[in-house]
């Protein structure tokens, strides 16, 4: 069985239906016994889908935003 580890340095191929029946088979096996990785498998799905729905062409608007989100996390530390 897959350990966490190896589940997350494969979970991208994973999610974009990019692995074999074997190793897809190991991931799900995975899954239905470990809650913490079902969990990332949830967060990350959950963000691919948040990525997909952002607007194109407003790049540098959301770079601004990204830094301006970035430093308010400095300063809270």
């Amino acid at each position: 069985m897959l350990s966490c580890k190896e589940l997350v340095a494969h979970s991208s191929d994973y999610i974009d239906g990019q692995m074999g029946l074997h190793k897809r088979l190991s991931v799900r096996m995975h899954l239905t016994m470990c809650v913490n990785c079902r969990r990332f498998i949830k967060q990350l799905r959950l963000a691919q889908g948040v990525l997909r729905r952002l607007p194109r062409g407003q790049s540098a608007e959301l770079d601004a935003l990204a830094g301006k989100l970035a430093e308010l996390r400095r300063q809270q530390r």
